[in-house]
C-alpha cells in the first residue's frame, strides 16, 4: 500500500503521515492562527514578547507549514538519503530568523526604532534566506510538499519569472536594488505608514533574498545550476560594495533622513535620531558585507569539491602534480 504520492516514497513510512498526522498538524496550525489573530486584535499589549504584534495569517502559516513539510519530507526519505544534521539546523534557523522578526513583538520594535528596522531587514533579506539556501532543502521538501503545490511551482507561469529574476547579471542588481529601494527616505516613510505597502516591502525582501541566495549557494555545477561557480563568486562580490557604500552613506549622514521614527515615537528616545540612524547604518553595512565574504568562501569551497569530484571520476590523483622532468631534463 503506497504511503506517499511521490513514487520514490519508501514503503516503510508510517501510513498516517499523509492522513491523520496531516489533519492533526493542519488543525493545530489553523487553531493557533485563529487564536493568535483574536488575541492580537483584543489583547495585543498584554501578550508576551514571543506573540505577534500585528498578526498575519500568511506569514504565520508560511513559516509553520514550511517547517511541517520539511519534517514530513524527512520522515518520508530513506535514512541513507537524508541530509546531515547541519543542514537541518540551517533550515530551521533560517525559518526562525524570518519568523522572529515578523511574527513576534520584535516587529513592534522595528516599527519604532530605525536600527531595529535594519536588523529586521537584514534578517529577512540576508540571514534567513542565506541559511535556508545553505540547507539546500529541495530534495526533502519535494517529498513533503503537497502535490498541488509542486505542480504550481513547476508551472511555466511561475518558473518563467523565477528564471528571469535569477539571471546572473540581473540577480545582484535586484538583490541590492530591493534592499536600498525601501531605504529611499520618501519611500521608506510611505511604506511605514501604509499597512499594505509595509507588507509588500517585507515580502519583497524575503522573496528576493531567497531568489538570490538559492542561486548563489546552489551546490551543483552549471548545468544544472543556472550560473557557473565563477559567476556566483562574482555576484557575492558585486553585492558587497553597494552594502558598504550605502551603509556608510546612512551612518555618516549628518541629517536625520528617516523622520518617520520621530513621528511614531522611538523605543529609546534618549539615544537621539542621529545615533539611531548611525547604528542602523552600521547594521546594514557590516553584517551584510561579512555575509557576502562568507558566501564567497562557500562558493569557492563548492568549486573545490566539484574539481575533486571531476578528478576522481577521471581517475586522476587529487592535488597538484609535479613533473620533475620539466626542470631536470630527465625524461
Amino acid at each position: 500500500m503506497p504511503v506517499l504520492a511521490a513514487p520514490s516514497a519508501p514503503a516503510g513510512s508510517p501510513a498516517f503521515l499523509r492522513t491523520r498526522a496531516d489533519i492533526l498538524v493542519y488543525s493545530i496550525i489553523g487553531f493557533c492562527a485563529v487564536a493568535l489573530w483574536w488575541l492580537c486584535a483584543r489583547f495585543a499589549s498584554r501578550l508576551p514578547a514571543i506573540a505577534p504584534w500585528d498578526f498575519s495569517f500568511v506569514e504565520f502559516g508560511s513559516c509553520w507549514l514550511a517547517a511541517w513539510w520539511y519534517v514530513r519530507g524527512l520522515v518520508a526519505m530513506p535514512a541513507a538519503e537524508r541530509p546531515g544534521i547541519y543542514r537541518h539546523l540551517a533550515y530551521f534557523a533560517g525559518l526562525a530568523a524570518i519568523y522572529v522578526v515578523l511574527e513576534t513583538r520584535f516587529e513592534y520594535l522595528a516599527e519604532h526604532q530605525f536600527f531595529f528596522n535594519r536588523m529586521q531587514h537584514v534578517a529577512m533579506h540576508h540571514v534567513g534566506p542565506l541559511l535556508l539556501a545553505l540547507s539546500w532543502p529541495g530534495a526533502v521538501l519535494k517529498r513533503g510538499v503537497p502535490q498541488w503545490l509542486q505542480k504550481l511551482a513547476a508551472n511555466p507561469v511561475v518558473r518563467g519569472p523565477v528564471r528571469l529574476l535569477q539571471q546572473p547579471v540581473l540577480a545582484p542588481v535586484l538583490f541590492s536594488g530591493t534592499f536600498f529601494f525601501w531605504l529611499i527616505p520618501s519611500v521608506h516613510f510611505r511604506a511605514m505608514i501604509d499597512p499594505q505597502l509595509y507588507t509588500v516591502m517585507n515580502w519583497s525582501m524575503v522573496i528576493e533574498g531567497l531568489l538570490f541566495w538559492f542561486l548563489v549557494l546552489d551546490p551543483r555545477p552549471s548545468p544544472p545550476a543556472r550560473a557557473s561557480f565563477g559567476a556566483r563568486a562574482a555576484m557575492t562580490v558585486a553585492v558587497m560594495f553597494p552594502q558598504i557604500i550605502g551603509g556608510a552613506m546612512v551612518t555618516f549622514n549628518p541629517r536625520d533622513i528617516y523622520t518617520f521614527y520621530n513621528l511614531c515615537g522611538r523605543i529609546y528616545p534618549e539615544l537621539g535620531a542621529h545615533y539611531d540612524q548611525s547604528v542602523g547604518g552600521l547594521i546594514m553595512w557590516i553584517p551584510p558585507a561579512m555575509m557576502s565574504i562568507v558566501a564567497l568562501l562557500l562558493v569557492l569551497n563548492m568549486l573545490r569539491k566539484d574539481d575533486d569530484r571531476r578528478m576522481a571520476e577521471l581517475g586522476e590523483p587529487e592535488g597538484p602534480v609535479i613533473d620533475a622532468s620539466a626542470w631536470t631534463g630527465m625524461r
